[in-house]
């Protein structure tokens, strides 16, 4: 990787996604979403989040055109390096189409199919989370860590549900309802990338999902491993799921969740 300086890139990531934030606060809580579905009425996608990949395509392209990237929205543009980005322009487009707050750009960058640097920005919080790997991992500039928590019966853990939910009865409820009883709360923020990154700064005490895509969780599973937490995979069958917590808590959701 030394054809690439990673400290300059995260400025760079940095300064993108923070532009990208300005596109999406310009339209937030407007009458000019243009609101759409893709897979199913539940999967929406608005204005916003084409216009913020769009950007972010072409920045890229333009600093490092030999770079793949993957988008949530475009698909795979071919590049000819081992480098490849992935992007989730806007993660929690059901809550921003709400006018909730809860939405961050997510932006991971891969050096042979292991993620070397993510960002991740809440732009209505002004929340930064980044990380290099190796680096440690970072929130608005400070040094964050995973909760040091032990037991289920007082941690708070995230989650969230598959678009295919109203199909396909493996949606999570089951471990829902399994693991509920045993936790102090459960919180469903809407991003899976803010929930990696609360449970990286230790505001969630872990977090699992079902059926994730890698634009989802690429950099927020780095911030989450960087600042001393543990990313599980624990299905084979249901896309990309995990569990993310300290070492100890992902051994605890793991034994009620399937």
């Amino acid at each position: 990787m030394n054809d690439l300086n990673l400290s300059r890139t995260l400025d760079l990531a940095i300064f993108w996604a923070k532009e990208v934030g300005q596109i999406q606060l310009s339209y937030f809580r407007g009458n000019n979403l243009n609101i759409d579905t893709k897979t199913n009425i539940y999967d929406v996608v608005t204005r916003a989040d084409k216009e913020s990949e769009a950007f972010l395509v072409k920045e890229i392209e333009k600093v490092f055109p030999t770079h793949f990237i993957l988008g949530e929205e475009s698909g795979m543009h071919e590049g000819t390096s081992d480098y490849r980005w992935v992007l989730d322009p806007l993660d929690g487009t059901n809550n921003y189409s709400q006018g909730l707050p809860i939405f961050t750009v997510s932006i991971g960058l891969q050096y042979k199919e292991e993620t070397i640097l993510g960002v991740v920005y809440a732009p209505y919080f002004d929340e930064l989370y980044t990380a290099i790997k190796g680096k440690g991992a970072f929130f608005n500039g400070k040094v964050i860590q995973v909760s040091d928590k032990s037991d289920l019966n007082c941690s708070v853990l995230g989650t969230g549900f598959p678009y295919d939910k109203d199909v396909n009865p493996d949606n999570n409820a089951a471990n829902l309802a399994a693991i509920l009883p045993h936790i102090r709360g459960v919180r469903r923020m809407g991003s899976a990338a803010y929930d990696l990154c609360c449970v990286a700064a230790g505001w969630l005490d872990g977090y699992w999902e079902l059926s994730l895509c890698l634009w989802d969780m690429c950099a927020g599973a780095l911030i989450v491993e960087e600042a001393g937490g543990k990313i599980q995979y624990f299905r084979q069958d249901r896309g990309i799921s995990i569990i993310a917590a300290n070492v100890a808590i992902v051994e605890k959701i793991g034994e009620k969740v399937k």
